[in-house]
């Protein structure tokens, strides 16, 4: 066990009982307030260890955990040059807070580097009840994020598409493929049959979705990728990418992006090398937020209505809380929005890149960055 407290002059916090009792801090917090499915073992371990160092819950604390704090999370697993470039955020936080702050709730903000440290912030909010709810964004295969909230008792609901195992009630984002075929048949249409992919980190739920309807609408075309590239959604990443697909033996005449940031980059880094975009290279974004208007040339891209998808998700999060709020689920599919970026393939380079024969050929280039 660790030292009493009259031994190190220092207040005990219940990080401490936690590491000392072998067990989490909302275990500890379950051990004192009744609640939880612990075992009586572990209940006295937690119990004993908490004596030994001199620790007990405030009543404040314990009366402030017992009632609603009009708080929500939101928890973000991003770098955070990415959180500071993308906007994609805030449009998400301005559909999210326009549903909240008429009714009196704020929203917390964490950004978090991976999955061991969102898990124990969750942990951590639960056990000092300092939340009422929380958002989860970027859903993965095999999430383990909604069990754990299940557990930790905490009402949450999840940004992804219904996949039938659901723990906690999902916001099924517009129809990631629909809006991936839309894209690919208006390249088709303007002649392209070098389109290359630059997606995000291959274990979110939706990289895999636009990915598989990215190649399955090329596929139905006769056609297969020129290459699908993963990045991290960072600056660095998308240029990288970009300028791999520049270099390649006949480069391809379009490039779709999984967002409008790092088409951006796209942009930028083509213009770098001598391009015209989209007389030499077509691009297309994902999610249509503002700054994609006022780029030259403008930028065409898929509508996903983030601030609705914000609002959804918080009209969903505040009826599990027992607020009285109509919970309007979010209908209908993405919508091209067509710009300046897109254009006819170039004369002289509209090569048919064929689909390998069933059975047979090399499969689509894919590489991470």
């Amino acid at each position: 066990m660790s030292a009493s407290t009259e031994e190190t002059g220092r207040r005990p916090t219940i990080k401490a009982v936690a590491a000392a009792a072998g067990v989490s801090t909302a275990a500890v917090s379950q051990a004192f307030n009744h609640k939880g499915r612990l075992s009586e073992a572990t209940r006295r371990r937690i119990l004993d260890a908490a004596l030994e160092l001199g620790w007990s819950p405030s009543a404040p604390a314990a009366a402030l955990r017992n009632a609603r704090t009009r708080s929500l999370a939101l928890v973000v697993r991003r770098p955070t040059d990415v959180l500071g470039a993308d906007p994609h955020f805030s449009e998400l936080i301005t559909g999210i807070e326009g549903e909240l702050a008429p009714r009196g709730y704020g929203l917390l903000l964490h950004l978090v580097s991976g999955p061991q440290e969102e898990h124990a912030l969750y942990e951590r909010l639960a056990a000092e009840g300092r939340v009422d709810g929380a958002v989860l964004t970027d859903a993965r295969d095999n999430d383990a994020r909604p069990a754990l909230l299940a557990r930790l008792r905490l009402p949450a609901v999840l940004l992804g598409s219904p996949d039938g195992r659901a723990v906690v009630p999902r916001v099924g984002l517009l129809d990631q493929g629909a809006g991936i075929e839309e894209v690919v048949a208006h390249l088709l249409g303007l002649g392209h049959r070098r389109v290359a992919y630059v997606a995000g980190p291959a274990e979110l739920q939706h990289t895999r979705l636009r990915g598989a309807a990215f190649e399955t609408a090329l596929r139905a075309a006769g056609l297969r990728p020129f290459a699908v590239l993963h990045t991290d959604f960072t600056e660095r990443s998308a240029v990288a990418a970009t300028q791999a697909l520049l270099d390649a033996d006949g480069r391809p005449t379009a490039v779709v992006y999984a967002n409008d940031s790092m088409a951006v980059c796209g942009i930028g880094t083509a213009q770098r090398a001598g391009l015209i975009v989209p007389r030499d290279l077509s691009v297309v974004g994902y999610d249509n937020l503002p700054l994609g208007r006022w780029l030259h040339p403008r930028l065409t891209t898929v509508d996903q209505r983030v601030q609705d998808v914000g609002a959804a998700a918080a009209r969903m999060l505040l009826a599990l809380c027992g607020e009285e709020v109509e919970d309007t689920p979010l209908t209908g599919r993405p919508r091209l929005v067509v710009r300046e970026s897109t254009g006819p393939a170039p004369a002289g380079r509209q090569h048919h890149h064929a689909a390998p024969p069933p059975g047979g050929g090399a499969a689509p280039r894919t590489r991470n960055h």
